[in-house]
């Protein structure tokens, strides 16, 4: 269009979406740090360090994931191709290469980036269910590649990958140096699309996510910004496949499987699309049970995690932290009203 597009503040009344109920209150930003405190504490209060990295790796990959369907709406079937691709790149840079941690890390970054770029060429113009399955066939094609490719291992997997020395100076071989390594990154990230979403840019992806006609017609390009929405999401899921594939020293045909991109969508429903805290949330309760659960009752612990999705849906349909803010927010407005 040639008009130049309408800001959110020109925008008639309604063509902004409702104020979210994830916004950063005061009492959010007291829970975070709390959060943060414990975090900071995990591996002197007796946590598995392994364990809290694994379950930070999946709640980034979670937040990645809600950066496109929560906050963009859009609903991808393949994200585990950025996941699991980037995890075998970034893997295989450090261990055949002897690339730094951190370069790995980049490189799987790009790598994510770089998919999304490619999978949303072919996506980004469909809408509804037409994107997530042509997502999910192309993560399909990425997952053949994985298991045809000479440098992934192929069933056997990419093993043996050392965690290096970060900048060439830091050793990463302490679970402790690591762990902190990885929570550092994880609230850098959890901090930027913070700052995604509330930002301008991040107010017009609620738009669209609410009302895309009326993106369009108020003038804004609206398949520039899902497009890159879904490479920064992408690019942020590289991230975190490449830094699990640091942390546990191999990577898998697991990572890159079409189940995985399941699992990112379980843990965000779970813990409550579009809020900041919910994929977090999701990712640990999903995670905390395949660890817990998975020596006691094996292939069982997947029907535990179905029931209690399927329970979740019905009871909490909002998700978790979904649930709570809107009690909040029923508990404001009759505060309000008395």
């Amino acid at each position: 269009m040639s008009a130049q597009p309408a800001t959110l503040a020109q925008a008639p009344a309604g063509t902004a979406p409702a104020a979210d109920p994830s916004g950063i209150s005061r009492a959010s930003r007291v829970t975070y740090l709390v959060l943060l405190a414990l975090a900071v504490l995990a591996p002197v209060i007796g946590l598995y360090p392994v364990f809290v990295m694994k379950l930070l790796c999946f709640a980034l990959f979670a937040c990645a994931f809600n950066l496109l369907l929560g906050f963009t709406g859009l609903l991808s079937f393949g994200h585990a191709a950025f996941f699991g691709f980037a995890a075998y790149v970034g893997g295989w840079l450090v261990k055949a290469q002897h690339w730094t941690p951190e370069l790995g890390m980049l490189a799987g970054t790009a790598t994510g980036a770089l998919l999304g770029f490619l999978f949303g060429l072919v996506a980004i113009r469909r809408q509804g269910i037409y994107f997530a399955m042509i997502t999910l066939a192309l993560a399909q094609m990425v997952f053949f590649v994985c298991l045809q490719a000479p440098f992934t291992g192929g069933e056997d997997g990419l093993q043996g990958v050392p965690r290096g020395k970060l900048f060439g100076v830091l050793s990463l071989a302490s679970d402790t140096t690591m762990y902190y390594v990885v929570l550092a990154i994880f609230v850098l990230c959890f901090l930027a699309i913070l700052r995604i979403v509330t930002s301008p840019f991040g107010q017009v992806l609620k738009m669209i996510r609410e009302n895309e006609p009326r993106a369009v017609s108020l003038g804004y390009e609206v398949d520039r910004y899902k497009m890159l929405a879904f490479v920064l999401s992408a690019a942020l899921a590289g991230l975190a496949g490449s830094l699990k594939t640091i942390i546990m020293g191999f990577a898998s045909l697991t990572d890159v499987h079409w189940a995985m991109s399941g699992e990112v969508i379980l843990m965000s429903l779970l813990g409550g699309v579009g809020t900041f805290f919910g994929p977090v949330l999701g990712a640990g309760i999903v995670i905390a049970l395949q660890d817990n659960l998975a020596d006691k009752v094996g292939a069982w612990v997947n029907v535990i995690i179905g029931v209690i999705f399927v329970v979740c849906v019905l009871a909490f349909r909002k998700g978790v932290v979904g649930e709570l803010h809107a009690w909040m927010e029923r508990r404001r407005a009759r505060a309000r009203a008395s």
